[in-house]
């Protein structure tokens, strides 16, 4: 127990530390050149300093780096809770499809309704069009996961039928995007890069809001997640009840995928591979330690990912979806092949 807690006490100290420092010189990289000592004295609150300085460290890197911080956290979180429940380590929080129908929902929008619609429905909604589009595209998918989930008993019913859905609606993006006109397939294409810069500040706000109501969820689930290690017979036997933990857990997944979507756009493979992360280091199976864990670790992970995707020492940007892509793969593939060695 003691070797145990100290254990956690010293991941939880380094990730800390590790942390700070990566956002730090996240802070720090960028098209704009700004020094340590110029960059500390704005943070400290410094007025003396360079107007246009200041303003790309408070109004454009710094909710960009929350932006990353609770992107990555959260889908962390909603992947960490996806392998649980369907026992499946290459399980994210997309499986359920809810980053299909958020792209569906954005698709129909950008290259169903045509231009003159869309100019419409963007001159009245704002900045929120897209994740509007993206929230309703959700939201009718966790509808149908809830409604199978309530009629089955077998948890891989709902697997199957979730990876089905999404090649559904993929089919149907792909012939939205066959027709559509070259302005309209690159604002889509564009939108499925994934971004963690296009935020409004009360966007943010509210992507902050829903979803960590989604993390407070999975931190109310954790012990039940710890029964369903051991096999949903077991989880029964210690009084759980299935059907109320799953429709829990997908309203979970979905508040913080869904709303990540919305926002951001598709942010792929940090659901995946930080819960694998978080396990290895830790040596445990308890939520209680493995959600924060994969919290830490998701933040951390996202803005390493921002600043590779920002290319130290060059004006360009690259799509951070490609970035954590290249990241992510090679943890995917060892999980694959560690598995395959242990079972062999």
């Amino acid at each position: 127990m003691l070797k145990s807690n100290f254990r956690y006490i010293l991941f939880f100290s380094l990730a800390g530390i590790v942390l700070c420092g990566v956002l730090l010189i996240d802070l720090y990289v960028g098209s704009a050149s700004i020094s340590f000592t110029d960059l500390f004295s704005i943070l400290c609150g410094d007025n003396t300093h360079d107007v246009m300085a200041s303003t790309i460290v408070w109004d454009i890197r710094l909710p960009r780096l929350w932006t990353a911080c609770v992107v990555g956290a959260t889908l962390a979180v909603a992947g960490l809770q996806m392998q649980t429940v369907f026992r499946n380590p290459l399980a994210g929080p997309y499986i359920l499809g809810v980053s299909s129908g958020a792209s569906l929902g954005v698709a129909l929008l950008v290259l169903g309704v045509g231009s003159s619609w869309f100019n419409l429905i963007g001159s009245t909604m704002g900045s929120w069009t897209i994740a509007m589009a993206s929230w309703i595209g959700s939201g009718l998918v966790l509808a149908f996961v809830l409604y199978v989930s309530s009629r089955v008993k077998n948890i891989m019913t709902v697997l199957v039928l979730g990876i089905l859905f999404s090649g559904v609606t993929s089919s149907i993006v792909n012939l939205l995007q066959y027709f559509s006109s070259e302005a309209a397939l690159k604002s889509f294409v564009v939108w499925t890069m994934g971004s963690i810069g296009a935020a409004t500040n009360d966007q943010l706000f509210v992507m902050t809001l829903l979803s960590f109501f989604g993390v407070m969820i999975a931190f109310a689930m954790s012990k039940r997640l710890d029964a369903f290690l051991l096999g949903e017979r077991y989880a029964m036997s210690l009084g759980v009840n299935l059907k109320l933990t799953r429709a829990a857990v997908f309203i979970s997944t979905t508040f913080i995928a869904g709303t990540v979507t919305a926002f951001c756009g598709p942010i792929g493979f940090i659901g995946v591979a930080i819960p694998h992360i978080a396990r290895m280091m830790l040596s445990t199976a308890s939520h209680k330690i493995l959600i924060p864990a994969s919290m830490l670790l998701g933040a951390i992970f996202l803005v390493l990912g921002d600043i590779i995707s920002q290319v130290p020492g060059f004006s360009l940007v690259l799509p951070i979806n490609s970035v954590m892509s290249l990241l992510g793969i090679p943890i995917v593939v060892w999980v694959i092949l560690r598995k395959r060695v242990i079972n062999s």
